[in-house]
């Protein structure tokens, strides 16, 4: 384990050099998130899953959301991300991107996909670096800021017998994260896995539990 910088603990070490890894492979100087690892496990899983109306929150590129579109089996896929740059890059690849926040712009039951890579590294608010690339990177303090607000609003914005893949980082808590989903009226199955030095990356499937279960 590294040492902590002086004045810090080792868990600050750890979390900041998670942070400056990350943020190097990522590009960190460039207002959009570039497609990663983690983009790619996303999108295996949502090639494969897809289907219907299919929403990416957090389009960034949208990298993901055009390979489901060209090579899924959705009948329509759309983006959106806070950040306008991200809508402008995914439109000029070609998905139909709007700004919005989450799920909020979305009607009841309108989705039968929904796909969601958040942001989830977990930061010291000491230690923030306020820019586009900190709204795509940062998940507060637990990892789990956008996370959470996102499951407290998708079995609303989830159709019936729709499904959401939630792509979830050990840094953020796996089993916190299926917990949470679990209190708020969802069934969790992991459909994909991938690890690597620093962390496990999953994909949750969500739907809406039956009363069976």
């Amino acid at each position: 384990m590294p040492e902590a910088p002086e004045g810090g603990d080792a868990h600050e070490a750890d979390t900041t050099e998670t942070r400056d890894a990350l943020a190097e492979r990522r590009g960190l100087d460039a207002p959009v998130y570039a497609p990663a690892e983690d983009s790619g496990l996303l999108a295996g899983a949502a090639v494969e899953h897809a289907r219907g109306v299919t929403l990416e929150v957090g389009t960034g590129s949208g990298w993901v959301a055009d390979r489901v579109r060209t090579e899924g089996d959705a009948t329509r896929v759309i983006g959106s991300d806070v950040n306008p740059h991200a809508c402008e890059r995914a439109h000029d690849r070609g998905v139909e991107a709007i700004r919005g926040d989450l799920l909020g712009p979305f009607r009841d039951g309108a989705l039968d996909t929904v796909l969601f890579n958040p942001p989830y590294l977990p930061t010291d608010p000491d230690n923030e670096w306020d820019d586009w690339q900190e709204v795509a990177l940062s998940g507060g303090e637990s990892g789990r800021d956008l996370i959470e607000p996102f499951l407290d609003d998708l079995a609303r914005a989830l159709a019936p017998d729709g499904v959401a893949l939630l792509l979830v980082s050990s840094l953020a808590g796996f089993a916190d994260v299926v917990e949470y989903a679990v209190a708020r009226g969802l069934h969790a199955e992991t459909v994909a896995e991938e690890s690597y030095p620093f962390e496990t990356l999953s994909i949750l499937a969500l739907r809406h539990r039956t009363d069976r279960e």
